[in-house]
């Protein structure tokens, strides 16, 4: 490891505050290196991502050139902006909560030039970095040396525990509003328990994707849900911590996830899940603390929620199953350390 003087840069695609789980990993690793004693500068970009427009490039350029040949980060979603500038800068790492290609709504050519994107440009680096083993085998399969993939869960810190009991059932669903976190399937889902009680709280960016997401209200207006579901925006640690307390059940049947921070999160606070197999989250929930469906399966998940929305009886056995697993979530300074051993040297 080089001496404590030397800088390590992290390049973030816009401001590092965002309350995406992406961007809460990055936050926590800069924050627990900066703990450490180590000198973190952080390279906010600006522009667009992650089809890099003329601004981004620029702020890429930048960046790299008070890098110099310092020991650098880059997060996943800003790489597009570095095509074709990285050249021999050998002691950057490439950190991918999830591979770009595989984000849900997007054109077929667009998916194609991202993925050749990607391959292209992870294999020019001295390290990446992946949030789980899964993401490793997406990675992988990029073409990507696996001797060069360091696997970095997230941390997780336990959070309080409370007695949950019968009555409606409060549904949390914890995610920016965009098409692979599947939020209308969980609509179309619950439209079909109506006769059960359950309110649901949806808490997650509203502006990420305004076209989505006003396209979700519309959805709430016509299966007439509206008392039913109420969409938060994004929100505060604090508030968001009082939210998995006051929650029955977490659910959030994602077309795929590199992790799932809000799943561990979830379980660390005794609360039970509800999502799909898609991505690492079949190694984040085990099966005594929730249950996974197939990915995209209305009915499949209609089916579940009729059983734990029926009684409570359900969603307490589970939940004692998820308080058994938090204590198996490493937490973030034991991380830290982890992501600092595999930065290049």
């Amino acid at each position: 490891m080089k001496r404590r003087s030397e800088a390590i840069h992290f390049a973030v695609p816009g401001a590092l505050d965002q309350a995406t789980g992406g961007y809460r990993y990055d936050a926590a690793i800069v924050a627990g290196l900066r703990a450490l004693g180590h000198e973190v500068v952080v390279h906010e970009l600006a522009g667009r991502f992650p089809l890099a427009d003329a601004p981004a490039v620029a702020a890429a350029r930048a960046a790299l050139k008070k890098i110099g040949r310092g020991r650098a980060v880059i997060d996943g979603l800003a790489l597009p902006a570095f095509a074709g500038l990285l050249g021999g800068k050998r002691r950057i790492a490439g950190l991918v909560h999830h591979p770009l290609w595989l984000e849900s709504g997007m054109a077929r050519r667009t998916a194609d030039e991202l993925r050749r994107l990607e391959s292209g440009m992870l294999k020019q680096l001295a390290t990446v970095i992946v949030t789980s083993q899964a993401t490793r085998l997406d990675v992988m399969a990029l073409g990507v040396d696996p001797g060069s993939i360091a696997v970095v869960e997230p941390g997780t810190a336990p959070g309080a525990v409370r007695w949950r009991g019968a009555g409606v059932a409060r549904l949390l669903s914890v995610g920016t509003l965009t098409p692979r976190k599947a939020h209308d399937l969980l609509l179309r889902a619950l439209a079909k328990q109506r006769h059960r009680g359950w309110r649901l709280i949806c808490a997650g960016s509203v502006t990420r994707n305004v076209h989505h997401a006003r396209a979700l209200r519309a959805l709430v207006t016509r299966l007439r849900l509206g008392a039913r579901v109420r969409f938060t925006g994004e929100v505060p640690p604090r508030t968001l911590a009082r939210l998995y307390a006051g929650s029955d059940l977490f659910i959030l049947p994602s077309l795929h996830e590199g992790y799932g921070m809000a799943f561990a999160e979830a379980l660390a606070r005794g609360v039970p899940v509800v999502g799909s197999h898609a991505g690492a989250l079949s190694d984040v929930v085990p099966r005594p603390a929730g249950i996974l469906v197939p990915p995209g399966r209305v009915t499949a998940l209609s089916s579940t929620l009729r059983l734990l929305l029926g009684t409570s009886h359900r969603r307490e056995r589970l939940a004692r199953g998820a308080f058994l697993r938090r204590r198996y979530f490493p937490g973030w300074p034991a991380q830290v350390r982890r992501f600092l051993r595999a930065l290049p040297s």
